[in-house]
């Protein structure tokens, strides 16, 4: 294969060491171009670490090219995503989207590569997601990949096509915040979605992911996900996590040994069940969401 798509990654005060090592352990890294986003620092107190990781990204090779864009402001993750997606998607009409907090396994590329390429003129497919929850599989499922109802922000990609039809901006919610057979429907994949996408709109979060999933929703779509993971969150545990506040809190997620070959999948029934499930708030996460929404 010949057309690789560029590889993103958005950075900001974490190094990217670990990713960067796991991904050069893709034989697909030669031929991919590299495209780094470092955010700015907000003021004296992130300054330091924001230029410690500018300086360690100027030591990555090995890839087909590394393009470094330093931002001189602080734009927060979900502008950083949104502009700087849309810059590269736009030149290649195809991306594979990395945060910090990530490594990879050895047939993460390969996997993302040829999904984009066997799907790409399929419309009900919304996004290829390399991370899979550890979640119950039927015992007579025995695919490799299956469909979910929502995107993932945890190692993806898509094409300009799809990423392109998203209205950031969200004017249409208050139409369909009233439409309580839509937003049954969209909480099929999991009782979290509405209540995230509202506190999107009131401003309560900086969310691309929550916008990104909700247009998925609208055009009936689904995300391509493999049933062992690519995609191991390493960023739990650390001083740098910004959006992930529980120490507590981990992803026993043993990443795949072995490549990809069927990439056929169908809507499964059960297989939503389970994922729905594995996505549905807890008691004290929906008491969390109303102290959010209305403090």
């Amino acid at each position: 294969m010949n057309d690789y798509a560029p590889v993103i990654i958005f950075c900001y005060r974490r190094k990217i060491d670990k990713l960067i090592y796991s991904l050069l352990r893709n034989k697909e890294s030669s031929n991919s171009k590299l495209f780094i986003f470092s955010d700015g620092f907000k003021s004296k107190l992130d300054e330091h670490d924001v230029l410690n990781v500018r300086k360690s990204l100027k030591k990555i090779k090995n890839f087909k090219s590394v393009s470094i864009i330093e931002s001189n402001k602080n734009n927060g993750l979900a502008n950083s995503i949104i502009k700087g997606v849309t810059s590269v998607i736009n030149k290649f009409g195809k991306a594979i989207i990395l945060e910090d907090d990530l490594i990879v396994s050895s047939h993460f590329l390969d996997f993302m590569n040829n999904s984009l390429n066997f799907y790409k003129k399929n419309k009900y497919i919304w996004s290829i997601s390399g991370y899979s929850p550890p979640i119950n599989y039927p015992k007579n499922y025995k695919e490799e990949v299956f469909l979910s109802l929502r995107s993932t922000s945890w190692g993806w990609a898509t094409w300009s096509n799809r990423w392109n039809k998203v209205d950031w901006s969200m004017k249409n919610f208050n139409q369909f915040k009233k439409d309580k057979n839509k937003i049954k429907k969209f909480e099929e994949g999991g009782d979290d979605l509405f209540r995230m996408l509202e506190l999107q709109y009131l401003g309560k979060i900086d969310s691309w992911a929550i916008r990104w999933c909700h247009y998925q929703f609208l055009h009936s779509a689904f995300s391509l996900t493999p049933k062992c993971s690519m995609i191991k969150n390493i960023g739990f545990s650390d001083k740098f996590r910004t959006h992930n506040s529980s120490k507590a809190f981990s992803h026993k997620i043993n990443l795949a040994k072995s490549k990809i070959y069927n990439l056929g999948a169908f809507p499964n029934s059960e297989i939503f069940f389970y994922f729905k499930k594995y996505h549905n708030l807890n008691f004290y996460s929906k008491i969390k969401y109303f102290l959010n929404k209305w403090s």
